[in-house]
C-alpha cells in the first residue's frame, strides 16, 4: 500500500512539475540557440539547462523514474544541448517548439514522416503487448530467486532489462507517431546477428547512444588523436555515463565495474579495427563470428555489468516497485469494477 501511494501521489506530482520545468527550460534553450551563433556564448547560455537536466532525476523517489529521466534527460538530452551549442547534432532551433522539446528530451532522434507507409503503428502495439506479457512473468519468477543459481538470476535480470526498455521505447514510439506524425530512429537492429563488437555497439545495439556519442566524442577525438583514441574515448565516456545512470537509480557510489566493462570492450573494438585495417589478414567466417561475439558480450556482461546492479540492490528496488505497481493496478481494477456495478444497479 505504501509503495502504491508513493507511485500515485509523489511520483505523479513530481512528473507534472518536471514536465513543466522541462518545457520552460527547452523553450528558453530554443530561443537562446536561435538568437546566438554556435560557439562559446551559445554554449554558456545553454549550460543552465544542462545543469537542470542533470538535477531532475533526484526529483523522483523511485528507481524507475530516476533511471528513465536520467537516461532521457541527464545523458541524451544534455549531450544534445552541448552539440546544439556547437551548432551540430539533432537539435535545430527552427523546429516547432513541440518537435524541439521531443527531440531534446526523448531517447531518440525524431525525423519527419516520409511519404512511404510506416510500419510503426503495426509494430509499436505488438511490441507493447509482447513486453507487457513477458514482464509480469519475470516479476512472478523473482519469488523463486533464492533457489536460482547465479547465472540463472543474471539471465532473468537481462530479460527484465531488455523487455522493460523495449516496452518503454515502444510506448514512446507509438505515442510520438500518433500525436506528432513523426518517426523515431530505430533503437536496435537485430543485435543477435552482430558479427563483431564494432558491429554490435556501433550498428545494432542501443543505437540512440552511438548516434549521440559519435558526433560528441568519437569524431572530435579521432580528428586530433586518431581512430583508436576515438574508440577508447567513446567507450570511456559511455562507461562513465552508465556509472552516473546507476548512481541515479541506486544512489550508491560507483563500483567501477561498469566502466571496466566498457573499457574492456573499447580496447577489444579498437583491436578489431586495427586487425580489419589489414586487408589480407584472416577473419573468422560469419557463422563462427556471430556466436563468438555474442558469447563475449554475454560473458563479460555477467562478469562485470550485471553484478554491479545486484551489489547495488537494484533487483530488490525494482521488485518492490513492480509489486507496488501491481497493487496500484489491482486497486484501479477494483474501483472500475465497483463503478460498473454501481452504474448497473441504478439502471
Amino acid at each position: 500500500m505504501g509503495m502504491a501511494m508513493v507511485l500515485t501521489d509523489g511520483e505523479v506530482g513530481a512528473l507534472i512539475k518536471v514536465s513543466a520545468a522541462v518545457w520552460v527550460a527547452m523553450s528558453y534553450a530554443r530561443l537562446a540557440a536561435a538568437r546566438l551563433r554556435p560557439g562559446a556564448l551559445r554554449l554558456l547560455a545553454l549550460l543552465p539547462v544542462v545543469a537542470l537536466l542533470c538535477a531532475i532525476p533526484f526529483a523522483f523517489s523511485t528507481s524507475t523514474f530516476r533511471g528513465t529521466s536520467g537516461f532521457f534527460l541527464a545523458w541524451l538530452g544534455s549531450f544534445k544541448l552541448l552539440l546544439l551549442g556547437a551548432g551540430i547534432g539533432p537539435l535545430d532551433p527552427s523546429l516547432r517548439l513541440s518537435h524541439f522539446v521531443c527531440s531534446a528530451t526523448l531517447p531518440v532522434k525524431l525525423r519527419r514522416q516520409s511519404k512511404e507507409k510506416s510500419q510503426a503503428p503495426a509494430r509499436g502495439p505488438a511490441r507493447i503487448l509482447l513486453s507487457g506479457a513477458v514482464i509480469p512473468g519475470v516479476i512472478y519468477a523473482y519469488q523463486f530467486k533464492s533457489s536460482m543459481g547465479r547465472y540463472q538470476l543474471l539471465a532473468l535480470y537481462s530479460v527484465h532489462i531488455y523487455f522493460s526498455l523495449d516496452l518503454l521505447l515502444a510506448t514512446v514510439h507509438t505515442v510520438i507517431h500518433d500525436l506528432l506524425g513523426m518517426e523515431m530512429e530505430p533503437q536496435v537492429d537485430r543485435p543477435y546477428l552482430a558479427s563483431s563488437l564494432r558491429d554490435f555497439w556501433g550498428r545494432r545495439w542501443n543505437l540512440m547512444v552511438p548516434s549521440i556519442l559519435r558526433p560528441s566524442v568519437f569524431r572530435p577525438v579521432r580528428a586530433r588523436l586518431g581512430n583508436a583514441a576515438g574508440v577508447h574515448a567513446t567507450f570511456l565516456v559511455s562507461g562513465l555515463m552508465h556509472e552516473l545512470m546507476f548512481y541515479y537509480i541506486m544512489r550508491s557510489a560507483p563500483s567501477g565495474e561498469v566502466t571496466a566493462f566498457f573499457l574492456l570492450h573499447g580496447a577489444c573494438a579498437a583491436a578489431e579495427g586495427w586487425w580489419a585495417s589489414h586487408a589480407g589478414w584472416w577473419r573468422p567466417p560469419r557463422p563462427a563470428a556471430v556466436p563468438l561475439t555474442l558469447a563475449f558480450v554475454a560473458g563479460t556482461g555477467f562478469w562485470l555489468f550485471l553484478p554491479a546492479m545486484v551489489k547495488g540492490g537494484l533487483d530488490e528496488m525494482v521488485l518492490r516497485e513492480c509489486q507496488g505497481m501491481v497493487v496500484l493496478m489491482e486497486q484501479a481494477a477494483r474501483r472500475l469494477a465497483g463503478a460498473t456495478d454501481l452504474v448497473s444497479s441504478t439502471m
